[in-house]
């Protein structure tokens, strides 16, 4: 078990079992409010944690093992990466290799892609997880746009890998320009509001404005999430 874990903590102490499933869910929850037990539950049972048990039979965690449950939920949620590809990621990290993507420095030294800048074609389409062809899509498409020099924004990986996610379920870019022009009108409606607060000039507006973009597309993010999971509800029942 410890090798399993080696990735996400070596320390003394860090594959100690000292929390239960609850405390758990406790910690977790700061970051993941959507985490259930039983979402915990059925990582274990796919293998991508392994809780030590108590004679009773009760679950105990060790840091190491909260550190994969974390991993595995933010590559769930930011990356919309199936547990498939994520167990993967965590068997490579175990034995010390670097992930699809990421050069073995940046492994080693517990990051991943810079937050600025920008990649080549060929290193943004494998750090997303899009074949060269599904990448040139998303271009077509107006999903994503390379600058003169055919490099993309790394800012725009979340774009990119959502589209990833979609495309193993077979929607394809050119199903996605509902997305991006659904996008374009909450942008153009959030611009509006912020516009008059921009005009001001000052550092100060601008610190207003910039705060109140995130906050409404937040909100706007919120809500498209909430009429989408309202309407699929609608599709489970009877």
């Amino acid at each position: 078990m410890a090798s399993r874990a080696s990735a996400f903590g070596d320390g003394d102490g860090q594959h100690a079992p000292r929390l239960t499933i609850g405390e758990v869910l406790t910690v977790l929850r700061e970051d993941f409010p959507d985490v259930t037990i039983s979402k915990i539950r059925y990582l274990e049972s796919e293998d991508l944690v392994h809780p030590q048990r108590t004679p009773s039979g009760y679950r105990k965690f060790s840091a190491a093992d909260v550190a994969r449950l974390r991993y595995v939920l933010a590559a769930q949620r930011d990356q919309y990466l199936p547990l498939k590809v994520i167990k993967e990621h965590l068997d490579a990290l175990d034995r010390g290799e670097p992930l699809p993507g990421q050069a073995p420095a940046a492994v080693a030294a517990g990051g991943g892609e810079p937050e600025e800048g920008s990649l080549p074609a060929d290193q943004f389409g494998q750090a997303a997880g899009l074949a060269p062809e599904q990448l040139a899509d998303c271009v077509q498409f107006g999903l994503l746009a390379p600058d003169g020099d055919g490099r993309h924004p790394v800012a725009d990986l979340p774009v990119a890998r959502a589209a990833a996610g979609l495309a193993r379920h077979g929607i394809e870019p050119r199903h996605l320009r509902i997305y991006q022009s659904g996008a374009e009108r909450e942008a153009g409606l959030i611009e509006q509001l912020v516009a008059p607060v921009l005009r001001a000039r000052s550092e100060e507006a601008r610190a207003r404005a910039t705060e109140k973009l995130r906050e409404l597309a937040g909100l706007s993010a919120q809500l498209h999430g909430a009429l989408l999971e309202a309407r699929l509800r609608d599709l489970l029942r009877p």
